[in-house]
């Protein structure tokens, strides 16, 4: 029961995992482009499954090897998303300020889909490589054997990939052509959405970095 009940609250923390602050205005910043919900929620899908390739190699790596772990190890992956976030908002908003008619047109060109979804999954890896630390830290404090701590990661990483969905969807909902057909909401739902990821992101680097 005691290893029964953590695998149990596994897709529940997953899911809200998926919530965090970082985590939404990333995937934000990509699902601006987003014309449909159905293409939004496939970048949720590659978010999470970048999110959780890089949680399971980190916990096989750590669990397998028997690994010493600190979390503050993890102090400069931590900052690398908030460097990420800050390029996302800063090239979304050169992006508008310089060639605002792609934005506005926000044309639905399928052969950019694979880059969209690469970049989701480029982010979902970096965001587990940040987030892992801790992670494991919890699970190998509550769980033992190895097995039964790689299926928590397993099914944490299902419930973050769903949580993620969910999110991106919602997110793309304000910028679906219907709703964005205003120009002057387009580009203000934009320029918020970079500024936000901005500001999160230079907050990150800044605990991370220069507080400690």
């Amino acid at each position: 029961m005691e290893t029964l009940l953590p695998l149990l609250l596994a897709l529940s923390v997953g899911f809200a995992h998926a919530f965090e602050a970082d985590h939404l205005l990333a995937v934000s910043n990509i699902v601006t482009r987003r014309t449909t919900i159905g293409l939004a929620l496939k970048d949720g899908v590659f978010w999470g499954l970048g999110h959780t390739s890089t949680i399971l190699l980190v916990g096989s790596v750590f669990m397998v090897g028997k690994f010493a772990l600190r979390e503050a190890d993890f102090r400069y992956l931590e900052a690398s998303v908030g460097v990420m976030l800050v390029s996302l908002g800063v090239l979304r908003l050169y992006k508008l300020l310089n060639a605002p008619n792609k934005i506005l047109a926000h044309p639905h060109m399928h052969s950019s889909d694979g880059h969209e979804h690469g970049l989701a999954y480029g982010i979902g890896l970096l965001h587990g490589l940040a987030g892992s630390g801790a992670l494991v830290l919890s699970v190998l404090t509550r769980i033992k054997g190895t097995g039964a701590g790689m299926f928590y990661l397993v099914l944490f990483g299902v419930g973050s990939m769903v949580g993620m969905m969910v999110a991106a969807g919602a997110f793309s909902i304000p910028f679906s052509l219907r709703l964005a057909a205003n120009p002057t909401v387009r580009i203000t739902l934009v320029a918020l959405s970079s500024l936000v990821c901005i500001g999160l992101g230079t907050a990150v680097i800044y605990e991370n970095v220069l507080v400690r």
